[in-house]
């Protein structure tokens, strides 16, 4: 079978609507093109009014809201920043921006999130070396909530503030509450693969109104109070547009039904496949988490199988078909060779066996079908 065959199945393609139209157009009517707008207070709005937070400030990216709440957290040069090593590298270069370094930590096999035994263990030990952690960014890998008690106990027992990494997790719960809003300062990513999207763009949240007004102050080149450009600080041009925030609040309309169809992908995908036995769905919810499912993810399971994920994924290719491998673990990159890591072997082990499998909202039950036919014709026998 040649790949123009069909017709492509993405990954995660973004999934408008018509309600974007009707903000981006009032937008371009009233000449509100510039970075501030009504589009972008309501759009901030919008996220404080479904994730219960107090204040929102919406940004050019997720990385960039990570920037600028390890700045809010005070952290600078020569500190260190526990972070999780399973996760896209977004999450930590804003690390290395502030001269700082990341201490990795890796994932317990049920969520695939960090591992509080093994934060506890890094913890422990970077104190014993004069070096207590300034901050810890805490992860919500493919929308599944991580073990948000155990991990904000131990945070809470060394006074280490957490900065939630919730980028892939808008739409998720823990304990009746919407991930990003249990740390310090919380993160949300709208880049074109998400589960709602700005085009690009991303959001810092937090309860704390300084740090809101801080934020926007930095986010815009920290331009002081003055009829005069005048600046005491170093500042960031990081505000998200007024226009994408207009695509921001037509998908923010939506942003339930998003959730409910990647929710139910995963359900047909773990049902209809269930007679190959090579494939473990995964990760799993914790028993007070609920996930938006952003992405259905597999391993593979060796008992039953010799092939690997990238055979896997060229055989969907021929199909015209687009997965992904897993997170390849920070620890293992070499811009992070000399970082201190604890742990290791879960998140090697799930990089090694694992894959992502197309989880678009918009997906019809033949794209379906169609992945789970190639899917067939590599892993049974």
């Amino acid at each position: 079978m040649l790949s123009q065959d069909y017709d492509r199945i993405f990954l995660s393609p973004p999934h408008l609507g018509r309600h974007e139209l009707n903000y981006v157009h009032k937008a371009i009517e009233d000449n509100w093109v510039a970075p501030a707008g009504p589009n972008l207070t309501g759009f901030e709005q919008d996220i404080c009014h479904y994730t219960g937070a107090a204040h929102c400030v919406a940004l050019a990216s997720g990385t960039a809201a990570i920037h600028l709440g390890l700045v809010l957290l005070g952290v600078g040069p020569g500190d260190e920043v526990l972070c999780p090593s399973f996760t896209f590298v977004a999450t930590a270069n804003p690390i290395l921006y502030l001269g700082a370094t990341p201490v990795f930590v890796d994932s317990e096999p049920t969520t695939w999130n960090m591992c509080p035994d093994r934060l506890r263990e890094a913890i422990e030990d970077r104190i014993r070396q004069g070096k207590k952690p300034k901050a810890l960014i805490l992860v919500h890998l493919y929308g599944m909530p991580a073990q948000l008690d155990q991990l904000l106990a131990i945070a809470e027992l060394y006074a280490i503030p957490v900065l939630e990494d919730a980028a892939e997790a808008l739409g998720s719960r823990y304990d009746g509450r919407r991930l990003g809003t249990f740390g310090a300062v919380g993160v949300f990513s709208f880049n074109g693969n998400k589960i709602i999207t700005t085009s690009g763009g991303g959001a810092l949240v937090t309860d704390n109104q300084e740090w809101a007004e801080k934020t926007r102050f930095l986010a815009t080149q920290a331009k002081d109070p003055a009829p005069y450009y005048q600046h005491s600080a170093v500042g960031y041009n990081y505000r998200l547009s007024n226009i994408l925030a207009g695509i921001g609040r037509g998908q923010m309309e939506l942003i339930d039904s998003r959730v409910k169809s990647r929710r139910e992908t995963y359900a047909w995908y773990q049902k209809n496949l269930r007679d190959v036995p090579a494939l473990q769905f995964g990760p799993t919810e914790p028993a007070l988490g609920s996930s938006n499912r952003w992405l259905t993810t597999v391993t593979l399971d060796p008992h039953y199988t010799t092939v690997t994920p990238e055979q896997v994924r060229q055989h969907l290719e021929t199909h015209n078909i687009e997965s992904r491998p897993l997170w390849k673990p920070l620890h293992q990159q070499p811009l992070f060779a000399q970082a201190p890591m604890y742990g290791g072997s879960v998140c090697a082990d799930l990089f090694t066996r694992g894959l992502c499998l197309p989880s678009g909202s918009a997906m019809t039950e033949t794209d379906l079908h169609r992945v789970a036919g190639a899917l067939r014709e590599i892993l049974l026998p």
